[in-house]
């Protein structure tokens, strides 16, 4: 119980320092560029939703056995791959809830905050229409992207892990530790 507790307050912290991350940051491009970098922005916000849902479903549907030759082979990223499907249940969470989320909800507030700027550029054009059109569409863009990422993710869960698996290797390299390989466990 005091495992699930203590992983629950990491999580919750977690998402409140990306969200205010990604959100200082998506304010700081609002504040200061045109309308059609700030719908750039919000195009990004829910592209990336929709990509960390791929990696989670992933690594909930994918097995180890692939990764387990190419890790013998010494391919890079394998050992990664096969601790994403070792830690499905945190990666999916990770990925499809904190990150989707967090997503979801900064790409609602940034819909919102082009409606408010589109309002006053054009303002013979009622703002309640324009926010609804915009909403309707982002959620139509991520519900639908999503679904297609589920059907693709399963489908490809073994191209989809080896390539988070390199990339959690390269992000390796260059200093920033994510995920606890062997080698981190023989040194402490």
């Amino acid at each position: 119980m005091k495992k699930h507790l203590k992983r629950s307050l990491i999580t919750g912290v977690t998402t409140f320092l990306i969200s205010v991350l990604i959100n200082f940051s998506s304010n700081a491009v609002l504040e200061f560029s045109p309308l059609a970098i700030s719908l750039i922005l919000l195009f990004f916000i829910v592209l990336l939703g929709i990509v960390f849902d791929i990696i989670g479903t992933a690594a909930a549907s994918g097995e180890e056995a692939p990764f387990h030759a190419m890790a013998t082979d010494k391919v890079a990223g394998a050992k990664h791959s096969i601790w994403l499907v070792r830690s499905a249940d945190r990666v999916a969470s990770f990925c499809n809830d904190v990150v989707g989320d967090i997503a979801g909800t900064i790409s609602g507030a940034i819909g919102a905050a082009i409606v408010f700027r589109f309002a006053l550029n054009y303002p013979g054009i009622r703002e309640s229409i324009a926010n609804t059109l915009l909403i309707g569409f982002v959620t139509a863009v991520t519900v639908g992207g999503k679904a297609y990422a589920k059907s693709f993710a399963i489908n490809r869960s073994t191209d989809i892990l080896q390539a988070a698996g390199r990339v959690l290797y390269a992000l390796e390299r260059v200093g920033l530790r994510i995920i606890e390989t062997d080698k981190a466990k023989n040194r402490k």
